[in-house]
């Protein structure tokens, strides 16, 4: 019994349906080369390239110290860009600037502590990288409680990189209560042990503001990943430095500039 021959209508209908799925088909092996290209081979080599060519991060120190030399809070952050910029992603991003210490500062979180009301600007104890203490510090709140806060200091460093921006290198803790110290019997708040939680923290806020163009970890940044900060207090991190990239973006600047006008009008 012989086979029946094709319909060279159906045939013709058939071929031409199939057509837009082969289409689609390399349309989308295309779209899936192009990522792989870019996400494993181009941005590598790009990212590679940048941090080869910071000066700061290389010869960075890897631990803060207190006044007393005494080893303080490990650097776990670094961000890119002028000190403007650095001002408008961490508050942007939820983070509030640091009331330098003074009497009155150092009164008011006293009571804000026995009293359990918020300070979001309260004063931070001073920290040294480079012979000097911290240029920058931010804050933000954990609930209510002025003795729960996640906090961040930033050094500036001397080198700018080939783009003429410096890096800011940081430390970012949380602080869990206040006690004395464990080393020196002073009154001191006491931080977290879980310090890349932190690092994180600061490197998503500034992201999900829209405020961060790029964000890379360095590998063995730490070669020692675990130790004790000046209050005695015990700290463990996987030894990768993050580095967050900062562009600002054109809705920041302008809430920016409104908050600047309204505080000139109220002085």
């Amino acid at each position: 019994m012989s086979d029946s021959p094709i319909d060279p209508i159906t045939q013709g209908a058939t071929t031409a349906m199939s057509r837009p799925w082969r289409s689609r088909l390399r349309l989308f092996l295309a779209i899936v080369l192009v990522y792989l290209l870019v996400a494993y081979v181009l941005l590598p080599l790009w990212w590679r390239h940048y941090e080869h060519h910071h000066p700061a991060v290389a010869d960075a120190p890897r631990i803060t110290c207190t006044s007393n030399d005494i080893p303080g809070d490990p650097l776990n952050v670094a961000l890119v860009g002028s000190e403007r910029d650095v001002h408008l992603a961490m508050q942007a991003g939820g983070w509030y600037p640091a009331d330098p210490i003074t009497l009155k500062s150092a009164l008011r979180i006293a009571a804000d502590v026995v009293f359990k009301r918020p300070y979001e600007d309260a004063p931070v104890s001073s920290l040294y990288l480079w012979g000097r203490k911290e240029d920058l510090a931010f804050e933000r709140m954990v609930g209510s409680d002025p003795r729960q806060r996640h906090h961040v200091r930033f050094w500036r460093s001397e080198k700018p990189d080939e783009n003429g921006l410096p890096l800011w290198m940081g430390a970012a803790t949380l602080d869990t209560h206040v006690g004395l110290s464990h080393d020196t019997g002073q009154i001191t708040h006491h931080i977290g042990p879980d310090v890349d939680l932190e690092r994180d923290k600061v490197i998503n806020d500034i992201k999900q503001a829209g405020n961060l163009s790029a964000a890379y970890w360095i590998d063995g940044f730490h070669k020692e990943l675990e130790g004790k900060n000046g209050g005695g207090d015990p700290w463990h991190t996987d030894g990768w430095l993050a580095v967050g990239v900062i562009a600002i973006r054109a809705t920041t600047q302008a809430a920016a500039q409104t908050r600047d006008t309204k505080q000139e009008k109220e002085r």
